[in-house]
């Protein structure tokens, strides 16, 4: 596994693999899979999609999750020392110092930017653009209880990227529903994994969709699963897609609706849980967008 990876790191190089989050890989894939699925629909009718680009965005992913998750880190590590869940993160833990993960962040933003200069020009502007998400992100539940927003439209910027990867622009009749349904997508799966914190947020003063909805979360949930789901068929709509994609739709909409239902938002394992099986969601939709499209 992962985790064991990390272990078996040299100790000079481990908390640096943590502070990345290496060892907890569902965040890295819930960055990449938007991107999938914009490689994915772009592509020519009857093809697969660019494995190049899948394999280059899948480097990206991981370089742009460990430089968002450094940030974070920097930004909350006075918050992290006083939540269990988090004390343990190597800035908050004091195992390197706040330069030291400068210097590091420094590092991988370097090397993500090697990777976004692969791509065309529209593309590398594009992917610039994000950084300001990036940066701003981890400030924002001192500010809105709707930080689980700004993180949405951080983690889906691949579903506009992707496409103009492959095409070299953004056709925006699908672009946009695929965006705004990554977005919707993180709503339900940050609210979910917020939860695991709440009593200490309220502790320590910060804000999430978790506090804001409170016992209202399942509705709130399943509004947004919907909306997902509108978007994704619109999109699909407007590039011609055909019964495997729409039958993907409905088995994520089927995982969503077990997901809501099923969920305990006062038992933290059961979040976890829940949060991490939606890699599950986006795998389902790649491959009905493959299969769409042969």
């Amino acid at each position: 596994s992962a985790a064991e990876l990390v272990r078996a790191a040299p100790p000079a190089l481990q908390p640096y693999l943590r502070l990345m989050r290496l060892h907890q890989p569902a965040g890295t894939w819930l960055l990449y899979l938007p991107c999938t699925w914009s490689i994915a629909l772009a592509a020519a009718p009857g093809c697969l999609p660019d494995w190049r680009m899948l394999a280059l965005f899948g480097v990206g992913a991981v370089l742009m999750r460990g430089a968002g998750c450094t940030i974070n880190d920097m930004w909350d590590r006075d918050y992290d020392r006083q939540v269990a869940r988090t004390a343990s993160r190597p800035l908050a833990a004091g195992d390197i110092s706040t330069f030291q993960s400068l210097v590091f962040l420094g590092g991988q933003l370097s090397l993500a930017l090697c990777v976004l200069l692969c791509l065309n020009y529209y593309s590398i502007i594009l992917g610039a653009a994000s950084l300001s998400l990036v940066i701003t992100y981890p400030l924002m539940k001192r500010i809105t209880y709707w930080p689980q927003l700004v993180l949405g439209l951080t983690f889906n910027w691949g579903a506009l990227l992707g496409w103009s990867a492959i095409k070299g622009s953004c056709e925006w009749s699908v672009c946009l529903p695929l965006y705004f349904a990554g977005v919707m997508w993180t709503l339900v799966y940050d609210t979910i994994y917020a939860h695991q914190d709440k009593k200490d947020d309220i502790m320590i003063g910060v804000k999430s969709t978790a506090l804001q909805f409170k016992e209202d979360t399942k509705q709130w949930l399943s509004g947004f699963s919907l909306a997902m789901l509108l978007s994704l068929c619109m999109a699909g709509v407007n590039c011609n897609q055909t019964f495997p994609y729409y039958s993907a739709v409905a088995a994520v909409g089927a995982h969503l609706a077990h997901q809501i239902y099923t969920l305990d938002i006062d038992k933290p394992e059961d979040c976890w849980k829940k949060f991490a099986s939606n890699r599950t969601v986006g795998i389902l939709l790649f491959i009905g967008i493959v299969f769409g499209n042969l």
